[in-house]
């Protein structure tokens, strides 16, 4: 995704959580935000790496099978992470770590061989259901053979969270956006809205005036395994790459935690089954298949347009 139009702001990037981070503001925006927002992802991304050996995360994936006390951080991620796995019927499972790892995703995607030995079988997701909570102690237990991957919801999350850092700092107009997952809030100066483009192909623009877009596509963390194509966006139904043709989906979305669970949920489960999922959670949507017409969920604009 990309803005347009909106020659006012200003606007700096860096890298975290494996991915591009882009935070725009006003030109006449004070800089210790900008600055709290990249401490923020710094933050986020040591505890919830899981290809950190020193991670938070890595260090519970360790402990499988035990019960484990952690960080307020942590466990607030994995509390959002199972109520996403609820919503969604276990579309979104964040429990599929051993999975990705089978896959060959192993380390971080700029370091990994574009072609590796055929995957390991280690069968579908579900996981997540035996994962305990206990809030009260900040414990967590999860079985043996499964570990934590929180890549599907921890970068809509910390979007969520810096937008929150800037409204508290007094900034109140400004998009945060990593990896193509956004948010915004207030207006650009002198616009009514933020132009977004959206599609794969970057010639759709949304008007967008509050809220977050995040997308989920196959087309991007592409590589071979045993003479396969894979990617990273796993069906937990079969702990293989998701094969259902659809080559992105786009959610539009209050939270960017929310829009982010969705559209992956959305390309692992197809077409129709995604679309009633979009359908049931209410949310808007644009479907693109791997041939054939988009799909536009809820009030999803069929042509450039705007949505709210």
């Amino acid at each position: 995704m990309s803005t347009t139009g909106l020659l006012a702001l200003r606007e700096s990037t860096f890298a975290a959580m494996g991915t591009e981070v882009r935070l725009v503001v006003p030109r006449d925006a004070p800089a210790a935000p900008m600055g709290r927002v990249r401490a923020l992802f710094a933050t986020w991304e040591g505890a919830l790496s899981r290809f950190r050996t020193d991670s938070e995360l890595s260090c519970l994936n360790r402990a499988a099978g035990s019960e484990v006390q952690v960080p307020p951080l942590l466990f607030g991620v994995l509390q959002a992470a199972l109520r996403a796995a609820r919503a969604t019927e276990g579309l979104f499972d964040p429990a599929m770590g051993l999975q990705m790892e089978a896959l060959g995703y192993d380390r971080p995607f700029d370091r990994m061989p574009r072609e590796s030995p055929a995957p390991s079988a280690v069968g579908p997701g579900g996981g997540w259901r035996a994962i305990t909570l206990d809030p009260a102690r900040r414990a967590v237990t999860i079985p043996h053979g499964r570990a934590i991957d929180l890549g599907g919801i921890a970068k809509g999350m910390a979007v969520d969270a810096a937008i929150g850092t800037l409204r508290n700092a007094g900034v109140s107009t400004a998009m945060v956006e990593a990896g193509g997952d956004l948010r915004v809030i207030g207006r650009p100066p002198a616009h009514p809205h933020w132009g977004i483009r959206v599609d794969p192909a970057g010639d759709r623009v949304i008007a967008l005036k509050a809220g977050a877009l995040a997308t989920s596509s196959t087309a991007r963390r592409r590589w071979r395994a045993g003479g396969d194509d894979q990617h990273h966006l796993i069906d937990p139904r079969t702990g293989r790459a998701a094969a259902r043709g659809l080559r992105s989906v786009t959610v539009a979305a209050r939270t960017c935690a929310q829009a982010e669970v969705a559209a992956k949920a959305a390309l692992v489960a197809g077409m129709l089954e995604g679309g009633d999922l979009l359908r049931r959670l209410g949310l808007d949507a644009l479907m693109v298949p791997d041939h054939g017409m988009p799909l536009a969920i809820g009030r999803w604009p069929e042509e450039d347009g705007q949505w709210t």
